[in-house]
């Protein structure tokens, strides 16, 4: 009989994960052929919101006044610390939950893990983590489903409610609006650094911080009447989300690339070469409706599509709600929160455009 493995003989984690964190993601481009052919059944009037527009979660009415907000989401290890991973997939699949517009109310565990390769405190501080970030939302994690796999996998399913008419989709934006991002950019360049050992300890301490904070401003700026449109910005990096917005509202996105917030150092490891797999096949599936100025460096394309885990909401707003908007963000702990770009009339510009 085999012994159980011990803490002492395990590998790190993400040497068991072909890729980690939301860099896990199926590419933009095979996803939207695998969903291609998917059959729709006749929708009820009371999902208000579906997989039409690429949302980051579904919503159901429940009645006049509340809304059932639902969403999952899982990956492979970022980190290598057990704790440290458990708390970023929990605060990453809640983030889906407050970038609707919603509170999250309870959690199921989805835990995939190679019973064979890791012990079972390893697997514990996992899910300690991941309870840890619950309880700081507030909520219960309720349940969940286990099983033998050959990569480790954690997730939730989180559960939130929002009032109907506060709703916040990410196709509501109007031509006009200031976009509003949440949180700095880096967290896969990061994450590729760690992989490599070429991440000093005041990096990764940016990385935790970054990952692990909740995106609580989401239903403060769902009561704004200015705020259009809300999504979080994750594995399909800034350029992606800015396209699923400006797509959903048929006006293009501009951003204006200097005023975006970049965590500590990423720009530099961006030009060593320290960047994700699916920063080169975000643009690949992507990059023909963007349009980069003359001249704009390989490391800020890199930074561009750069998958965040757990990054940071990104709100169209009118601009005459701006002031609210960064007041909110403030309130919440997100001083780094700045104003990186305009939505435009569509015409015949490409949905993305980076000044």
């Amino acid at each position: 009989m085999n012994a159980a493995p011990s803490l002492a003989a395990e590998p790190r984690l993400t040497s068991l994960s072909h890729g980690g964190g939301c860099g896990c993601k199926i590419a933009p481009g095979v996803l939207s052929r695998i969903l291609r052919g998917t059959a729709q059944m006749p929708l009820p009037p009371e999902l208000l919101v579906g997989i039409e527009t690429s949302d980051d979660a579904a919503v159901y009415r429940l009645n006049d006044s509340q809304a059932l907000v639902a969403t999952t989401d899982f990956f492979m290890p970022i980190v290598d610390d057990p704790f440290d991973f458990g708390c970023i997939a929990a605060a990453n699949a809640l983030s889906d939950v407050y970038a609707m517009g919603g509170a999250p109310i309870m959690a199921l565990a989805l835990v995939g893990m190679p019973i064979s390769v890791l012990s079972v405190e390893t697997i514990g501080r996992i899910l300690e983590g991941g309870a840890s970030v619950c309880r700081a939302a507030g909520i219960p994690i309720a349940g969940g489903h286990t099983i033998d796999s050959v990569e480790p996998i954690y997730g939730l399913v989180a559960l939130g409610l929002a009032h109907p008419g506060r709703v916040r989709k990410n196709s509501g934006a109007r031509a006009g609006d200031a976009l509003v991002l949440g949180k700095p950019l880096g967290v896969g360049v990061l994450s590729a650094a760690l992989k490599k050992n070429e991440l000093p300890p005041a990096g990764y301490a940016e990385m935790i911080a970054s990952t692990t904070r909740l995106n609580t401003p989401g239903p403060d700026l769902a009561q704004i009447a200015g705020v259009h449109a809300l999504t979080d910005v994750t594995g399909f990096a800034l350029a992606g989300h800015a396209l699923e917005m400006a797509r959903g509202a048929g006006l293009t996105a501009r951003i204006d690339w200097p005023a975006v917030p970049l965590l500590p150092g990423v720009r530099e490891l961006a030009a060593r070469g320290m960047v994700t797999g699916a920063s080169g096949r975000n643009w690949a599936a992507y990059g023909h409706e963007a349009a980069l100025p003359a001249g704009f460096a390989d490391a800020d394309r890199a930074l561009l599509t750069d998958p965040q885990t757990s990054g940071g909401l990104l709100a169209a707003c009118a601009p005459d709600a701006l002031d609210a908007v960064l007041a909110v963000f403030a309130r919440h702990g997100f001083g780094q929160a700045a104003v990186i770009g305009q939505m435009l009339p569509r015409g015949a510009q490409p949905l993305v455009l980076a000044a």
